[in-house]
C-alpha cells in the first residue's frame, strides 16, 4: 500500500469579474483607464485622514512625528447602508474596509455577470449557487476602526494627570468628555464592526453565501496568500466560485507612523519602484476583489474571461536576518515553483509585475531574484519589462498583491 499522497489536479483558474476602490479611480473598468494613461494618484494627505501641521516633522527620528505628508488615498465614496442590511446608526461602529468591502464584492459579481442579489435583479445577469460560493481575502490583523475606540480608554490616565495639575473635578470632566467626543463611542456593533475577519464574513451574510469565508494576513502579501487559498478551494473542488483580493483602508496617522519609524517612508513623497532615485514607499489605500471559477467550468458558463491563474507559488525565507528583511533565496524558491507548476519557462515572459514597494533593499533584492531565475532559463538579452502600480497609487499594503 502507498502512503504517498494524491497529488491535486491543478487546472487553470479564470477571473471572470472585478471590483475595486483605488487612489484616482472606482471600478475595474475606471482602474485599467488609470493604469493605461499613466495618471498619478499620490496626493497630499486629505482632511479626511490626518493634518499634517499636528504631526509632520522632516527629521525621522523626532518623537511622535512623521516626515512623510503624502500618499495614495480612496475619493469619498456614497455608501447606502439599506441596501446591504445595515441600519443607518451602526455605521460609524462598522469599519471602512468592512463597508468598501461589500460595494466592490456587488461590483465584481456584476461585473463576472451574475446576481448579486443586492436590490432589484438586473437584466442580463445570470444567477448563481450561491451554497458553493465562498469568499477569501487578504485582510491585515488590525482595522483603522481599533485607534479611536482604543483611544477612549484612556480617560483614567487623562483624568490623573489633569488632578495632578491642580484641575478640579468639574473641569476635569468636562475636559474629558471634550476629548471622549472626538473619538467613535462604543457600542454593541462595535466589536464585529472593527475585526478583520468581519470584512470576509459581511459579504457571506449578505451575499448569502455557503461555502469559505475567512480572511488571510500575511502582511503585504495577504492578496496573494488569500489568492492561494482561494485556488486551493477551487482545485480541491470545495468551491464552484471564490471572490478572493485583498482590502486595505487603513491609511491613518497610526499606520504612517508605522512606517516612519522603520523607516521606510519615502522623504521626498514620491513612489519610484526600480529607479535608482527611489529612496522609499508612499502608503495608499485600497482594495481589489476577484471572482475565480475553474477554467473549464467558466468556459461552460460563457463567461467572460479577463486572465488565466495557472499556478501559484510559495515560499519563506526561513531563518535570516531581520524578520521584515527580504531574502533572495526565498523569492527564487516562490518564483522557481510557480513557474514549474505552471508548466511555463521564465525566458517566454515579456511583462513582470512585480512588487516594487521603491525601497533600495527591497527593490534590489527583488531584481536580483528575477534577474537569476531568468536567467537560469535561458533568457539572456532578451526584453523584458519590470514595473510596479506602487509608482501610481502608492503601498497599499493588504490589498497590494490584488492591485
Amino acid at each position: 500500500m502507498s502512503d504517498a499522497t494524491p497529488k491535486m489536479k491543478m487546472e487553470p483558474l479564470a477571473i471572470v469579474g472585478a471590483g475595486c476602490f483605488f487612489p484616482g479611480s472606482e471600478g475595474f473598468e475606471a482602474f485599467w483607464s488609470f493604469v493605461k494613461n499613466g495618471k498619478d494618484g499620490i496626493t497630499k494627505i486629505p482632511a479626511s485622514h490626518w493634518n499634517p501641521e499636528d504631526y509632520f516633522d522632516k527629521d525621522p527620528k523626532f518623537p511622535d512625528k512623521v516626515y512623510s505628508q503624502t500618499g495614495g488615498f480612496i475619493s469619498p465614496v456614497d455608501f447606502s447602508p439599506g441596501d446591504f442590511g445595515i441600519a443607518p446608526n451602526n455605521l460609524e461602529a462598522t469599519d471602512t474596509s468592512q463597508l468598501l468591502g461589500l460595494m466592490a464584492a456587488k461590483q465584481a459579481l456584476e461585473h463576472a455577470g451574475y446576481q448579486s442579489g443586492i436590490g432589484d435583479p438586473k437584466p442580463g445577469l445570470k444567477p448563481l449557487d450561491r451554497s458553493r460560493a465562498s469568499v477569501i481575502l487578504g485582510v491585515t490583523g488590525t482595522l483603522e476602526l481599533v485607534i479611536p475606540l482604543g483611544a477612549r480608554l484612556g480617560h483614567p490616565r487623562w483624568r490623573k494627570a489633569l488632578s495632578k495639575a491642580g484641575i478640579d473635578d468639574a473641569t476635569t470632566q468636562k475636559i474629558i468628555d471634550d476629548i471622549s467626543a472626538s473619538y467613535v463611542p462604543w457600542q454593541e456593533n462595535s466589536f464585529p464592526g472593527l475585526l478583520g475577519n468581519v470584512v470576509a464574513g459581511r459579504i457571506a451574510n449578505r451575499f448569502d453565501f455557503g461555502g469559505t469565508n475567512c480572511v488571510v494576513d500575511a502582511a503585504c502579501a495577504s492578496s496573494l496568500g488569500a489568492l492561494h487559498l482561494a485556488a486551493l478551494e477551487l482545485w480541491s473542488h470545495r468551491s464552484d466560485m471564490v471572490i478572493s483580493g485583498g482590502v486595505d483602508t487603513f491609511n491613518d496617522i497610526f499606520m504612517f507612523m508605522c512606517f516612519s519609524k522603520t523607516p521606510a517612508l519615502s522623504p521626498t513623497g514620491h513612489s519610484r519602484p526600480f529607479d535608482a532615485e527611489g529612496d522609499g514607499t508612499v502608503l495608499g489605500e485600497g482594495l481589489g476583489l476577484f471572482v475565480l471559477k475553474r477554467l473549464s467550468d467558466a468556459e461552460k458558463a460563457g463567461d467572460n474571461i479577463i486572465a488565466v491563474l495557472r499556478a501559484v507559488g510559495t515560499s519563506s525565507d526561513g531563518k535570516g536576518g531581520a524578520v521584515y528583511a527580504p531574502r533572495a533565496e526565498g523569492q527564487m524558491n516562490a518564483l522557481r515553483a510557480a513557474y514549474q507548476e505552471a508548466g511555463i519557462s521564465p525566458d517566454s515572459i515579456d511583462m513582470v509585475e512585480a512588487h516594487g514597494t521603491g525601497t533600495k533593499v527591497g527593490d534590489a533584492t527583488e531584481l536580483s531574484s528575477l534577474l537569476k531565475v531568468f536567467q537560469e532559463s535561458g533568457k539572456k538579452g532578451s526584453w523584458c519589462a519590470v514595473g510596479s502600480i506602487k509608482s501610481q497609487i502608492g503601498h497599499t499594503k493588504a490589498a497590494a498583491g490584488a492591485a
